[in-house]
């Protein structure tokens, strides 16, 4: 039986944590991202690129596929970042990389037979609590692999029910592996039974967010034709608008009517060597304090 690894953090102190405090002290902005990077040592310049262009307050990485002893800390580190982050050579792996240093962090789910740490991060920044998920892709609705994912989802939910309140300041994000709706693939006509859109898993997902999440990035975009993950197998998919959004942030109603915007950033899935991903980003205008 495993349980969810709780790690405290001492408070860093004003030097450290003053930023992001003044921030909620002043209704200034905050804005968390995700970004599947398919093997952060592949991708480190683009992150480290991307962070520097970008300045986000917390990027959330899936998909690191490296052993923690490998995870190029110092080079984020060097960028003034913090990280945590969970690894295993070749598959998944999760990072949080955030301006300040967490008051919380963790890793894992509850229950099951695996806590599964390098697909489940989360750190809570003083009233925020952000969850980065790399949620099985599930291989083939006949694989086990597939009825995992489906019980994953019913984990993270009993995760949510017992550590997290949907009237706290909560983002859940990261590499979901689901499509919610048609709109987010570009022929969703054809792709019924693929895991990523099939009927059970689009099901599974729904009762995991309705726990209290809102989509964040349809709540500014309600449009189909915007898409986070592009085959590497299809020529050119960026250009021709061959993909799907399966990367999402999602809110509690608190933190997501504080939402000023959210937009998925192309600009890395066209450089050179990129991930199969794009970067997903969404605003926050933080609450004053009372």
């Amino acid at each position: 039986m495993f349980s969810v690894a709780f790690c405290r953090i001492p408070h860093p102190g004003a030097s450290s944590w003053g930023s992001c405090r003044s921030r909620a002290e002043t209704g200034q902005r905050m804005r968390i991202a995700t970004f599947n990077v398919n093997s952060i040592r592949s991708r480190l310049d683009t992150v480290l690129d991307w962070l520097a262009k970008n300045r986000p307050d917390v990027l959330c990485l899936q998909e690191t596929k490296t052993p923690d002893a490998d995870f190029p800390a110092v080079a984020i580190r060097s960028a003034r970042y913090h990280v945590l982050f969970r690894g295993e050579p070749k598959y998944n792996g999760v990072a949080i990389v955030s301006r300040v240093q967490p008051d919380e962090k963790g890793f894992g789910l509850d229950g099951g037979t695996r806590a599964d740490e390098t697909r489940l991060a989360w750190a809570r920044f003083g009233d925020v609590w952000v969850v980065n998920t790399y949620v099985p892709q599930g291989r083939d609705i006949e694989h086990e692999m597939y009825a995992y994912k489906l019980e994953w989802f019913k984990r993270l939910r009993l995760f949510f029910e017992k550590h997290l309140r949907p009237d706290w300041l909560v983002a859940w994000v990261g590499d979901l592996n689901i499509a919610p709706e048609a709109k987010d693939i570009h022929n969703a006509e054809k792709q019924a039974h693929h895991v990523c859109f099939h009927h059970e898993a689009r099901k599974a997902f729904e009762r995991t967010k309705a726990w209290g999440f809102e989509d964040v990035f349809r709540r500014h975009h309600p449009e189909g034709g915007q898409y986070s993950y592009f085959d590497y197998r299809q020529k050119e998919a960026v250009e021709r608008g061959l993909g799907w959004r399966v990367d999402h942030i999602l809110a509690t109603k608190p933190l997501a009517e504080r939402s000023t915007d959210a937009f998925i950033d192309l600009a890395p899935r066209r450089a050179e060597r990129p991930s199969d991903h794009a970067p997903v980003i969404a605003d926050f205008r933080l609450p004053s304090s009372q």
